[in-house]
């Protein structure tokens, strides 16, 4: 009676179709196994190789087999070639191809290979191993894809993450420019996801109705006791100060703590480490996206804010950092950004005596990031993902806190959200050994998915099971990795001590047909070596090429820097040709004032003397009045008159006495002729102008 195809579940599908496919080994079905695989094509015999490997070892390690043999050359081609695969995937797809060439492969399978499922099934139960969650990853130092169960979160970046009970709590984050307020969490046994509807608990005791949760990004999620901790956060409301809120996973209620003391100013980007019963919060960004770099410590015993000085240089303001601690004593800040660049710097505190310092670090320095992540295993730190604004740091990175030595754990490609600022990074552990799982990010769009890393290479899980023995069919089950984590050769042991090889579509791999093949084999390391010959002959024209390209460049550098001096030239010409034609039009002007100037002062001149020729003028004015006594004294007036050459007759209205004005001096001479005197014989003249003539007066009077 056939089985229905969907009567296992991963990976005992995969185990499955493996023995079915001949790659388990078992003595039962060799032949059969064999006979399957040798009805493959040899590419996809190479594909189900590689597969297989990938998801039982986990990525190729193994140094490349020496180019005469090449049925292992192309196995060995194969396996290299899916890279960092994650070991769920290579399952998957190692069963879909086998699907594809044999549809009806697991209605057919042995009844021997379904009960081998059941009873390595049964062996977990009673170890009490679980292969499901974390403990499914087999792959050490690499990340992994886990298949996820539940409603995903949606896409975030700038999130909080921390661990309870085997739990991860996200809270909050950043999508599109919003803050989110939600808390989900993943079982990291089951790999599920569900969300906590988190009421928020008012501060004031007679407020019993719940409040919304605030929604913030940027803010730091820390396990204390058997609460989560998020401290500080940016806010669309921001508050003034730090605020200090209290998640509890058992009646999912989030409150805010009352802390005594000088709280710091509200920021976002912080550090926040957990040191013994303190906090110890550095840098960050406030509200008015100034960046900084205090230091602020939260007794959480007391519940009190204190602000200290260091001595020594600190580092620079900045946010979006990572801190850690070792011994309990030093704190440790590596990276972040400012506003304009990003940091690859180290520095420590000693937190007894408060100083910094810059200590010399070992091996190869990590690149500038900011938005990265970190946790510490032991005395090592890791530190994955961030990046430079431009491009996402790929390399999973190591450093040894006793040491200050940096190493590269894996890298990534660019597109996974392991490579990305903004994710969260926690630690857990499955069956004794410690596992990162990492979430969210932003690399170019924003992630959601879940990347787990086991950071020490230790026994294989299935190489666990073997403490206790075990029937032959379940060995034939296991991987072929050793303790140790190497590859086995591609052979397995009988009972009677034979060696089983596998055979793909006529291929042997018996040694006397490798050893019949010699001359193929020169004749192949002859060709290898004419390609050898032309790869280096077309390497030396490439390089030849690249300093022509490269000198082509420097030139084309120069006249691109002549340009420029010459652009510089000619707008400081234009800016002067502008300055000189202001100067004109003011020249012009100051031209036209000049002889406006200079009409002034001529009109002024002209005016000036003929002021000064009026005064004269008026000074040598003489009035004279002279009444008519009687008209025996006319010819004398009639004289005076004629002898003037000008005058001026005035005749007053009170007495209608006519007056006349001549010279002063000219009047007197006159005078003088007239009447028979002479200047120096006039007794009066020096008391008065006037003159006694037979009963008649003449007054002379000077008038001005």
């Amino acid at each position: 009676m056939a089985r229905p195809s969907s009567g296992l579940a991963y990976p005992e599908r995969f185990y499955a179709a493996a023995t079915y496919a001949g790659f388990g080994g078992s003595t039962a079905s060799s032949s059969s196994s064999s006979a399957l695989v040798s009805r493959f094509q040899d590419d996809v015999a190479l594909l189900l190789y590689g597969l297989y490997q990938q998801a039982t070892v986990g990525r190729c390690n193994v140094p490349k087999p020496r180019a005469w043999n090449p049925v292992e050359h192309s196995k060995w081609t194969s396996w290299n070639g899916l890279g960092s695969m994650a070991s769920t995937e290579a399952m998957h797809l190692f069963v879909k191809i086998l699907e594809e060439k044999d549809p009806s492969w697991y209605s057919r399978a042995p009844e021997s290979i379904i009960n081998l499922v059941v009873a390595v099934q049964m062996h977990r139960l009673n170890k009490n191993i679980v292969m499901e969650g974390l403990g499914s990853i087999g792959i050490y130092d690499q990340w992994v894809e886990p298949i996820v169960s539940g409603s995903r979160p949606k896409r975030r970046y700038e999130h909080g993450a921390a661990l309870q009970q085997d739990k991860m709590y996200i809270f909050g984050g950043n999508h599109n420019g919003r803050y989110l307020r939600d808390i989900q969490v993943l079982d990291l046994k089951s790999l599920t996801w569900s969300k906590v509807e988190a009421k928020a608990v008012a501060e004031s005791p007679e407020s019993s109705a719940p409040l919304p949760v605030v929604p913030c990004a940027g803010h730091s999620l820390i396990s204390w006791e058997k609460k989560i901790l998020s401290v500080a956060g940016h806010t669309k409301d921001p508050f003034e100060t730090v605020t200090v809120k209290a998640f509890d996973p058992q009646t999912c209620s989030l409150s805010t703590l009352k802390t005594y003391g000088k709280p710091p100013i509200s920021r976002g980007g912080q550090s926040v480490t957990l040191v013994g019963m303190t906090l110890v919060i550095f840098g960050g960004r406030d509200a008015k996206r100034n960046l900084l770099n205090d230091l602020h410590i939260l007794d959480l015993e007391t519940m009190t804010w204190d602000e200290y000085d260091t001595i020594g240089i600190p580092p620079s303001p900045r946010s979006d950092h990572i801190a850690a601690c070792h011994e309990d004593r030093y704190l440790l800040i590596f990276g972040g950004g400012s506003h304009t660049t990003c940091f690859n710097d180290l520095h420590v505190l000693d937190l007894k005596t408060m100083e910094w310092s810059s200590p010399k670090q070992q091996g190869i320095i990590p690149a500038p990031r900011a938005g990265h992540a970190g946790i510490t295993v032991g005395e090592n730190w890791f530190i994955v993902g961030g990046g430079d604004n431009k491009n996402g740091a790929s390399e999973t990175l190591v450093l040894n806190m006793p040491t200050l030595s940096w190493s590269v754990v894996t890298t990534v490609q660019g597109h996974v959200s392991v490579a990305s600022e903004g994710l969260s990074l926690v630690l857990s552990s499955c069956n004794g050994e410690d596992v990162l799982v990492a979430f969210g990010g932003y690399n170019g769009r924003y992630n959601n998915e879940v990347y787990i890393l086991k950071p020490s290479k230790k026994a294989d899980l299935l190489s666990t099971m073997m403490e206790e023995p075990a029937s032959d069919n379940i060995i034939a089950f296991l991987s072929t990795t050793n303790v140790n984590g190497s590859v086995e050769p591609e052979s397995e042991t009988a009972p009677d001590g034979k060696i089983q090889e596998i055979v793909m579509d006529g291929v042997d791999l018996k040694s006397s047909n490798i050893r019949s093949e010699d001359a193929s084999v020169q004749q192949l390391v002859v060709t290898l070596k004419a390609e050898k010959e032309e790869l280096e002959a077309s390497l030396a024209k490439q390089q030849v090429q690249n300093v022509q390209l490269k000198q082509e460049l420097s030139e084309a550098e120069s006249r691109n820097i002549g340009l420029t001096k010459l652009a510089a030239e000619q707008s400081r010409c234009f800016k002067l040709e502008v300055d000189v034609a202001e100067l004109r039009q003011k020249l012009q002007t100051m031209e036209t004032l000049q002889k406006e100037l200079e009409l002034l002062q001529r009109q002024k001149a002209t005016s000036e003397q003929a002021a000064f020729k009026l005064s004269e003028a008026e000074a040598e004015v003489l009035r004279i009045r002279l009444p008519l006594v009687d008209f025996l004294h006319f010819p004398l007036l009639f004289s005076i008159i004629a002898a003037m050459g000008e005058q001026e007759i005035n005749e007053e209205s009170a007495n209608d006495v006519p007056s006349f004005e001549i010279g002063h001096e000219q009047g007197r001479a006159v005078l003088a002729s007239s009447l028979g005197l002479r200047r120096g014989e006039s007794q009066k003249s020096s008391v008065s102008p006037g003159l006694d003539l037979g009963g008649a007066e003449l007054g002379l009077n000077t008038c001005l």
